[in-house]
């Protein structure tokens, strides 16, 4: 399981041209789901995610997490997260789990971070999405749980 976290001053998705869900300060979570992935990698990434320090302390240095700086989140799935781009010029979604338990494991993902007490916005899985973002810093990480 991957996730592209940003620390954000805003973000929003848009389904439709319609809003569904936007937050102000925090981290935006781009979620993607491979084939061996369970809700222990879900559990696991979440935890990771919540307690990852990507904000700034009062001396400049990266030392605060977003649940210390009362941020948001904002997950949305990215199945383009789960490509093989190791060779060819055309990305391959061998790897990717299929829809019914990518959505599952989403879900558990997001209900793992609720559990750490976080305002938790989401895009609408499977939905064609426009995401909007003020990327603060810039400040972007890729983060991975593998649990084989």
């Amino acid at each position: 399981m991957k996730a592209l976290i940003q620390r954000v001053t805003s973000a929003a998705v848009r389904v439709d041209g319609d809003i569904i869900s936007q937050i102000d300060a925090g981290m935006l979570v781009l979620l993607g789901v491979e084939q061996q992935d369970s809700e222990l990698t879900a559990a696991l990434l979440a935890d990771k995610v919540c307690k990852y320090r990507l904000f700034a302390d009062e001396a400049g240095k990266m030392n605060l997490n977003v649940q210390q700086v009362k941020g948001q989140l904002l997950v949305v799935s990215q199945f383009t997260l789960a490509a093989d781009t190791n060779s060819g010029l055309r990305p391959s979604f061998s790897c990717a789990a299929v829809p019914e338990q990518a959505e599952r494991l989403y879900q558990h993902f997001v209900h793992r971070c609720q559990e750490h007490h976080l305002a938790v916005a989401t895009g609408r899985f499977a939905a064609d999405m426009q995401v909007e973002l003020v990327n603060d810093g810039p400040v972007t990480f890729l983060l991975q749980t593998d649990t084989r």
